[in-house]
């Protein structure tokens, strides 16, 4: 199991919690340290069944100053992401060819 983690974010670190309370210790990736590539963005959007701009933080001042209100495409959204990582949406908990965004943490139940 893989964790998309930012330490800093309360629902990321409840979510977290979960996982390790039922005995797993998962992966912990810290995402704004260690960006995942184009190639990683897309196996993600993929197991989570998302559109890419789904997995886009649309509160964080770099959308609202560049991204709101524009239609872009999936590698486009990708970019966006890559270029400035605080736009990816997290936690995201990954099981297999599964996964699930720990918003709220209990969505991680699934996969436990």
């Amino acid at each position: 199991m893989k964790i998309y983690h930012n330490p800093r974010c309360r629902k990321s670190r409840e979510t977290l919690a979960l996982i390790e309370v039922a005995g797993i210790k998962p992966e912990v990736i810290e995402y704004l340290k260690d960006v995942p590539s184009a190639i990683d963005l897309k196996a993600i959007i993929q197991k989570l069944g998302i559109s890419a701009e789904a997995l886009v933080r649309k509160g964080e001042a770099e959308y609202k100053l560049l991204y709101k209100g524009k239609s872009l495409s999936e590698d486009q959204w990708i970019q966006a992401m890559l270029d400035h990582p605080k736009l990816i949406e997290r936690p995201i908990v990954i099981k297999g060819d599964t996964a699930v965004l720990g918003r709220p943490p209990e969505n991680v139940e699934r996969l436990l």
